[in-house]
């Protein structure tokens, strides 16, 4: 089978640890894989497949200025010439992300010509991403959601599309794509010893900057003071991040302002993006204001990430949203448990499969008359306001009701995950401040199951499904799916109003991903 795997760049990141797995794996079978990206990885001689640079496919902001027929012709002749003949089938990572407006009506062109398509996304436009979203609609000519969706999301038997996980199979469902078009995907993890390197992979090169578990030397910390030593004897909670704004930073310094003595919490990475440093150095300095037990950008600092991940007490995330979650099975495959947030969207994959996350909770109550209850249903409010008019859609009359029922509770709690930047400080300020707040709290340390009979259940469960043997079949028995499916006229899309709708709802609402 000749296959051409297609992604905007192949630099250090989810996505291109996706690809590098699913090229490992398809080589294990003889297949032929050729990558074209927009970009060549840091270590091209070093990847596991043959990689054409297309500048073209690279991000709207700095690719080549091809169109979108253009754009086809250069990734039809890439393709063959590193394959020797066409590709039976294109594999097309992030086509509907709104990260490159040529390439969609480019895989529409392909499928138009019979060739067969496996489009992946693992981040929505749709999905807390208005600006992306409205970027297309004003410069592909759509000029609505149903035109922008026959772009992004066309319907024909030889165009099948993969998902992350569950729920975006269930959403993408909702929207119209036929089940036998339809197929879940969900990543491969690599195992490693925590002693290996900074990475599952043993790889630094192949850890993604997202990756809860990954090599972190490429995170500088100009803005910090000298490290402090962590004390021996403390119990410390590592934070295996790069400290975007989803990750939920403050959370984790809320565990810190009401933890015991004993106790220490790390974050390994700071954020790359520019536009997230402002944030990131507020955390950094309410943290050193409040004297609270916290190390950032820990990564940074040794050139043993291994040792750092072994020498916690435990793995935590507090992150509010995740594509696919790696997070959540990494930490048993180098013997550590794990603490802090579940996303149930994403983990009720993994408790299907038996993988035991009971230790970890879904919500974090703090008493709401700690803050000013009506500032924060205005700021909902507006939150709702501002993403009805991205998505170009009307509101619903009690979606603020909605949002707000998701984030309170009976006993007048809401939240702290829910909360924003302003507010969540406001909580850290109380808790350091009134002695006697921490008896209105639930836990004043992270919730935690482990044990060694835990963890080797768990690791056991996680090699079973998620290593690289059992991913290499599903991914093969999707190939074959696509190349036994005929090829007609592409004359229908999915439902672009029902997905945004989905992704939408205001039960969905979380202020960190606005």
């Amino acid at each position: 089978m000749r296959i051409a795997i297609v992604h905007f760049h192949l630099q250090t990141g989810g996505v291109t640890r996706v690809i590098e797995h699913a090229c490992r794996a398809l080589a294990l079978s003889g297949h032929e894989v050729a990558v074209l990206s927009g970009e060549l990885p840091p270590q091209p001689q070093a990847f596991p497949a043959r990689v054409k640079l297309v500048p073209a496919l690279s991000y709207e902001e700095r690719r080549e200025p091809l169109g979108p027929s253009a754009l086809r012709e250069e990734m039809t002749q890439a393709a063959t010439e590193a394959l020797g003949a066409a590709p039976d089938l294109w594999h097309v990572h992030n086509h509907c992300l709104g990260k490159n407006l040529a390439l969609p009506d480019a895989l529409f062109q392909l499928a138009e010509s019979g060739q067969r398509l496996l489009l992946q996304p693992h981040d929505f436009a749709e999905d807390g991403r208005p600006a992306l979203y409205r970027r297309m609609l004003e410069t592909l000519s759509a000029q609505d959601s149903a035109a922008l969706s026959a772009r992004l999301y066309p319907l024909a038997p030889q165009i099948h599309y993969a998902t992350l996980n569950a729920r975006d199979l269930g959403f993408l469902g909702a929207a119209g794509i036929p089940a036998q078009q339809l197929h879940e995907l969900p990543n491969a993890v690599a195992l490693a010893s925590p002693a290996a390197s900074g990475s599952p992979t043993g790889s630094p090169a192949a850890s993604p900057a997202g990756s809860p578990i990954g090599s972190s030397a490429a995170s500088p910390a100009p803005s910090l003071a000298a490290p402090r030593a962590i004390p021996a004897r403390s119990r410390l909670w590592l934070y295996p991040t790069r400290a975007i704004r989803r990750k939920n930073l403050g959370e984790l310094l809320f565990w810190a302002a009401v933890a015991g003595p004993e106790d220490r919490f790390g974050a390994t990475q700071a954020p790359q993006n520019p536009l997230e440093q402002p944030r990131y150095q507020r955390w950094v300095a309410l943290a050193e204001e409040l004297a609270l037990p916290v190390d950032f950008e820990l990564g940074a600092r040794t050139d043993d990430f291994g040792a750092l991940l072994a020498s916690s007490h435990a793995l935590i995330t507090t992150s509010v949203g995740e594509g696919f979650g790696l997070a959540f099975l990494e930490p048993w495959l180098i013997d550590r448990p794990l603490a802090g947030r579940e996303l149930p969207e994403i983990t009720g994959d993994f408790t299907a499969n038996g993988i035991d996350l009971s230790g970890l909770y879904r919500r974090l109550p703090v008493p709401l008359d700690w803050l000013d209850a009506e500032a924060l249903r205005r700021r909902l409010d507006q939150a709702l306001a501002i993403t009805a008019d991205a998505y170009r859609r009307p509101r619903d009359r009690d979606d603020l009701d909605r949002a707000w029922g998701a984030a309170t509770d009976s006993a007048g709690r809401i939240d702290l995950g829910r909360l924003d930047e302003e507010a969540q400080a406001q909580v850290l300020r109380r808790v350091r401040a009134d002695p006697s707040a921490p008896s209105a709290l639930d836990a004043t340390s992270p919730p935690l199951a482990d044990g060694p009979e835990l963890i080797a259940r768990n690791r056991a469960l996680v090699e079973h499904h998620y290593l690289l043997e059992g991913y290499r079949h599903r991914l093969e028995a999707i190939y074959q799916s696509l190349l036994a499916a005929p090829s007609t006229a592409i004359g229908d899309q999915a439902d672009g109003e029902a997905l945004i709708a989905q992704f939408q709802a205001p039960e969905r609402l979380w202020l960190l991903r606005t």
